[in-house]
């Protein structure tokens, strides 16, 4: 009898120390998808139809053009995508929830605070690495529409893995793919600044 209570007991713990697969609601994944969707357009017109000139204009020398922008989107768009599965291919650790100090909605307003700018990493540099600004935007939009597709459909339990942000700190990987979508609407709003300069080609 003394064993059946041990052994009961021992599963009784096993089950409640999984993690629930889906971990996202209906309604965190209905926002994703929106915020994913919504980014993604105010990019695609943003660039659409800019003549060369437009593409590598420059306020000053210190500043990117919008062909720069463009690159690093693209290449932050695989970059972050990737450290999100690779976040998830590692065992959960769902004692890190409570170092989790900032909410969705915080990350993302925090993401398109222009007040504040970062030097991107030196693999997110623009320095022609594709080989030209459409196909730069081609990328972007094949991987973006990838990952749209991944978060209607995922089970990936998407709450119990985590990653440290250096500006943000302790964030789970819903909260990644969030900073995903919320990076590209940030230098959106970096290549409009190029665009409102009243030096900016008018063709």
């Amino acid at each position: 009898m003394k064993s059946l209570f041990l052994l009961a007991s021992l599963l009784a713990s096993t089950i409640f120390s999984i993690p629930l697969k889906d971990s996202i609601t209906d309604t965190e994944r209905k926002f994703a998808m929106k915020e994913f969707q919504r980014t993604k357009q105010r990019f695609l017109d943003d660039v659409k139809g800019l003549s060369a000139q437009q593409l590598s204009f420059k306020a000053d020398t210190s500043r990117w053009s919008i062909a720069q922008c463009i690159e690093h989107i693209a290449l932050a768009e695989n970059l972050i995508w990737q450290w999100t599965q690779g976040t998830l291919s590692q065992p959960p650790t769902p004692e890190k929830a409570a170092e989790v100090k900032v909410t969705d909605e915080q990350i993302l307003k925090r993401m398109i605070d222009r007040s504040q700018t970062f030097k991107a990493p030196e693999m997110l540099q623009p320095a022609g690495k594709f080989a030209s600004t459409d196909a730069a935007i081609e990328a972007y939009t094949r991987r973006r529409d990838s990952t749209i597709n991944y978060i209607s459909t995922t089970k990936d339990d998407l709450k119990n893995h985590f990653v440290q942000h250096p500006a943000l700190g302790t964030i789970n990987t819903y909260q990644l793919l969030l900073l995903l979508s919320g990076h590209s609407e940030r230098h959106t709003l970096q290549i409009e600044e190029v665009k409102a300069n009243p030096a900016f080609p008018k063709q």
